[in-house]
């Protein structure tokens, strides 16, 4: 199997050959085996996997090894985790307690600069970065419930 190279975008990129049939209005029609195409979208199937489940934070600290990251503890529901997040600059740590976030529950757990990270939470940022917003829910939604 072999992978292809993402094309090329901005001021820099080569043009690209037109395509040989007109654009129609209508996405090319997908199957369930097919987990992406050129344009990036990935199939209903594989959306499926990705488990997104409602966490309160517990405790937050500043990663003592990194200047970007801070360590959570969160509470999912039926166990509690630890996830390593680069907030740092955007958010004070403290200020995360107590607040229902939107995590993938289901990543591989990595370590980041010596902390196990078992999962990944979801923010919103601006093109630059400068901004990033977490997403959370309000609190009457019980840790470990399903997002999607």
């Amino acid at each position: 199997m072999t992978e292809e190279k993402p094309q090329a975008s901005g001021p820099n990129a080569e043009p690209q050959a037109a395509p040989s049939q007109p654009a129609s209005s209508q996405p090319a029609p997908t199957t369930a085996a097919s987990s992406a195409d050129d344009s990036g979208l990935i199939s209903i199937d594989d959306f499926f996997k990705v488990s997104l489940k409602v966490a309160r934070v517990l405790e937050a600290n500043d990663h003592p090894n990194a200047d970007k990251l801070i360590v959570l503890k969160v509470d999912l529901g039926t166990e509690q985790r630890q996830i390593c997040a680069g907030l740092r600059g955007h958010y004070e740590a403290a200020s995360l307690v107590g607040k229902n976030i939107v995590v993938v529950a289901n990543l591989a757990p990595r370590k980041m600069r010596g902390e196990v990270s078992q999962g990944m939470l979801l923010a919103a940022s601006s093109e630059d970065r400068s901004k990033v917003i977490l997403v959370t829910t309000d609190d009457s939604i019980e840790p470990g419930s399903s997002v999607g």
